[in-house]
């Protein structure tokens, strides 16, 4: 009985908060698609993004190129700090992206398959 009564509370808080992780992704994505903020259209392609740029490499299975969300994280807040001559915008160092926008940025830039 008590398995169940978890298994039912675990489905519960997962159908409760299933909403607002894809509004976070959506917010997430507007701000990597808007040119005055994220803007990564312009150098990486991005599924449904249009006209993307190629000089950065395409946003797909980011979980397999950083170890963590914070490791990404830290790089879009200063990708200059891992490389000295990259021509990415330490985007957080340079208030492009306040921290709260930095968080849905980095959440929708994570779940990209």
């Amino acid at each position: 009985m008590k398995k169940t009564v978890s298994l039912f509370l675990l489905v519960l808080i997962t159908a409760c908060t299933y909403p607002k992780i894809q509004q976070d992704l959506s917010i997430g994505k507007q701000l990597s698609f808007q040119r005055n903020k994220g803007n990564c259209l312009a150098c990486h392609v991005i599924e449904d993004g249009e006209a993307p740029g190629n000089i950065g490499p395409a946003l797909v299975n980011i979980p397999t190129r950083f170890t963590s969300k914070e490791d990404l994280k830290a790089f879009i807040w200063d990708a200059t700090q891992f490389n000295a001559h990259t021509s990415m915008p330490p985007f957080g160092k340079n208030k492009i992206l306040t921290a709260d926008e930095l968080d849905h940025v980095v959440d929708y830039i994570w779940s990209l398959k």
